[in-house]
């Protein structure tokens, strides 16, 4: 499916109201700018029954979060491969507090000046940030609110942290740092697996936190720890562990770390929750506290 490219300066409320900026990848049909499609069909030709699921989707959201370089070629390439599967997808520029939307360079002076502004941002601004985006989606016309997340690096912590809001239906965090640590935002003190604990993740979306085991960023004690408060929490996860290193998804400038089939076969796992959790409306989940019975 086709996809074009626009971007939306949102006003916050923090830091005297300068804008975010938002880039939207949305997938179209040409020819058919106000086509619309019946939720049930009898059409039995798989073909035309794959394009009615795909244009179904058009009215579907996702915030994609960036790693601490902001919207990267990466970061838009990922967004467009989403996009192109029917989902509107809002990119947000995370440091738009300290400079523009432009993304920061791959090499050592623009990996220490994001590394900075990470800790330097207040945890309630990248909180903003993930409200304005969701609201951004929710008021498209070719949305319908019901939202997903995803993001790598720090914007794997920040998918995590939107999983929060009730509105966001699942999220599927990559190689999420600074969780384990608490290390997040201004004095490297946020409070995400305290939340966790708390139960504000509780009864909410379905979460997928996906990680390389030689990732040196998040080491083995740090994942046992995200997986164990998770699962005391009750919160629906997935959690991968593959044999890769930290930013293996990244198809430019990975330092020698991207792994494309392992990125595509990831990203086939991803549309399949967002398929199963936002691609179609299952109604309000009931539990019935119903024991798995144990069977062979």
């Amino acid at each position: 499916m086709l996809i074009v490219k626009t971007f939306h300066d949102v006003p916050s409320k923090l830091d005297n109201g300068r804008p975010i900026r938002i880039f939207v990848v949305s997938p179209v049909v040409p020819n058919y700018p106000q086509a619309k499609f019946p939720g049930k069909s009898h059409v039995i030709i798989a073909l035309i029954l794959l394009k009615l699921i795909q244009c179904l989707r058009t009215r579907i959201g996702v915030v994609c979060f960036s790693e601490i370089y902001q919207v990267t070629g990466p970061v838009e390439r990922f967004a467009g491969q989403i996009a192109s599967q029917g989902y509107v997808v809002a990119c947000p520029s995370s440091y738009h507090e300290f400079e523009g939307p432009e993304a920061i360079p791959y090499d050592t002076e623009g990996t220490d000046r994001g590394n900075r502004y990470k800790i330097e941002k207040d945890v309630t601004a990248y909180d903003e940030d993930a409200t304005l985006s969701v609201d951004l989606l929710v008021s498209l016309p070719n949305c319908n609110g019901r939202i997903a997340a995803t993001g790598m690096c720090l914007g794997g912590h920040l998918a995590f942290r939107a999983a929060f809001d009730p509105r966001v239906l699942s999220s599927v965090c990559f190689f999420a740092t600074d969780v384990h640590s608490a290390t997040l935002g201004k004095g490297k003190n946020d409070n995400s697996l305290a939340r966790v604990l708390k139960g504000d993740m509780t009864g909410k979306g379905e979460l997928v936190m996906i990680f390389g085991k030689q990732d040196t960023h998040v080491p083995r004690e740090g994942r046992d720890l995200i997986r164990k408060t998770l699962e005391d929490a009750k919160v629906p996860c997935s959690f991968l562990e593959v044999q890769a290193q930290h930013a293996f998804i990244r198809d430019e400038s990975s330092k020698g770390r991207w792994d494309a089939a392992l990125t595509r076969s990831l990203f086939t796992f991803m549309m399949e929750v967002f398929d199963r959790t936002i691609g179609r409306d299952l109604g309000p989940k009931v539990d019935k506290g119903e024991q798995v019975e144990h069977v062979c």
